[in-house]
């Protein structure tokens, strides 16, 4: 239903479909998509972000359900109680999807991966010249050998193996080749590219990943799937992901929501919608649930998904009459991009303060009631009343110690709070060298 419905619109001369033409149909879209969740990883990195098990659970289930392929549980080797949460999780049952966890090319990360009975782990490592000097202190070919050192020490114990290159899209091209080739000769199954700091533009995006699966030799593309994780900053998530599967990428990594840190990650449900509606590609998720899903999230994460947000949004098919409801309610899709159905939602005409009073006449009178002019007038200030007699000071303030509350709730310390609280505690004044400012 949801992808015949525009070719039905087409048909009849209704409208016309700018991504149906040929020309426009990019020749490189891979046969179909895998949805890579990673709000587990990802998206609890909002700031102080907690999730209870129980709330990690309830979203895995329904992301299960929903035909998400891939699942990335947490990274064990951050915390006792990180690691505790994803070896329970483990012991869940789960139908469609496979579960992963992240882990450094190290041995105690990948352990901490394998005590909690993980069958499918991510390594994840940068190698550009930024993160070599500054983060991980090692030359490229030191970084190139943990890598391999790494991926073969997991499979050995009998773990399937996937890589993602860290800030992938600020690392010069010969070198994700060379590591991508290194991984997968040493085993990985799955090679992406993060766009960790949300960097590059969709046209770039479509330029770096061509030039990848193009420069990877033919044993290599024949035995490794590519994926993508865009980060936000810009706002180009979904854009530079949907650009990426464009250049036949089919693992694409997403975050319920777009939650994540700082501006989050690509949104499940815009990459989702995108590519099934707009690009005809089989994600394999049920899109009926992804309202419900949001919701879930929404709930769990205790951060409000803001009205006009694209796809589950409050806004998104919510609309005041401002003409006649029954051209309306004839053919929604006059409004709307889509039918809201096809992702678990309804649409929602109100009568409000903008609608005409001729129009509110018409509506009474095609039901058959009579109402004198005094009766419109009352019914009519009725309907203004609630926004007019709403105080807007009284509800700024309510607005402003709301957003207040959320921000204690996930305010963490701040670096000149943790020393002074580290102070209190030990008794020690930590020394600590100024950084300077400019």
């Amino acid at each position: 239903m949801r992808k015949t419905i525009f070719k039905k619109l087409e048909a009849q001369g209704l409208i016309a479909n700018y991504n149906r033409l040929r020309k426009n149909l990019p020749p490189k879209l891979p046969d179909r998509t895998f949805i890579w969740d990673e709000t587990f990883r990802e998206g609890i990195k909002a700031a102080t972000v907690y999730l209870t098990y129980v709330e990690q659970v309830r979203l895995a289930k329904l992301m299960d359900e929903s035909g998400v392929s891939v699942i990335n549980v947490g990274f064990p080797a951050l915390s006792e109680d990180e690691k505790r949460t994803v070896k329970r999780i483990m012991n869940e049952s789960f139908s469609n999807t496979t579960l992963v966890a992240s882990a450094e090319p190290t041995k105690n990360s990948i352990n901490a991966c394998l005590e909690c009975g993980i069958k499918e782990i991510v390594i994840e490592s940068p190698i550009n010249g930024l993160n070599l000097q500054y983060k991980l202190k090692i030359t490229r070919e030191q970084c190139l050998q943990r890598i391999t050192e790494g991926i073969d020490y997991a499979k050995k114990h009998g773990v399937t193996v996937n890589f993602t290159l860290m800030d992938g899209t600020r690392t010069p091209l010969d070198d994700i080749v060379q590591v991508f080739e290194v991984a997968a000769n040493a085993g990985a199954i799955r090679i992406a590219v993060a766009d960790s700091v949300g960097f590059i533009r969709p046209l770039s995006m479509r330029y770096l990943m061509s030039r990848v699966r193009d420069g990877l030799s033919e044993a290599v593309k024949k035995k490794v799937a590519l994926g993508i994780h865009c980060h936000n900053d810009f706002g180009l998530g979904s854009a530079n992901t949907l650009a990426a599967m464009e250049e036949g990428v089919s693992y694409l990594h997403t975050c319920i929501a777009g939650f994540g840190e700082r501006a989050g990650i690509a949104p499940f449900e815009e990459v989702v919608t995108t590519a099934e509606l707009l690009y005809n590609m089989d994600t394999g998720v049920d899109m009926g649930k992804i309202y419900r899903i949001a919701q879930s999230a929404e709930k769990a994460f205790a951060l409000p998904i803001q009205f006009h947000k694209p796809i589950i949004g409050e806004n998104i098919f919510t609309h005041e009459v401002e003409e006649e409801v029954e051209e309306m309610m004839s053919q929604p899709l006059v409004y709307e991009p889509f039918p809201p159905e096809i992702v678990g939602r309804e649409t929602m005409i109100f009568i409000g303060r903008n609608t005409g009073q001729t129009l509110i006449q018409k509506l009474l009178e095609k039901a058959g009631i009579r109402a004198s002019p005094r009766q419109m007038d009352e019914l009519f200030r009725r309907i203004k009343g609630p926004q007019e007699s709403l105080d807007k000071g009284e509800a700024q303030m309510t607005y402003y110690q709301v957003k207040k509350l959320l921000k204690e709730l996930l305010k963490g310390y701040t670096m000149d709070e943790f020393w002074r609280l580290v102070e209190q505690v030990t008794r020690q004044r930590p020394k600590l060298q100024k950084t300077k400012k400019g």
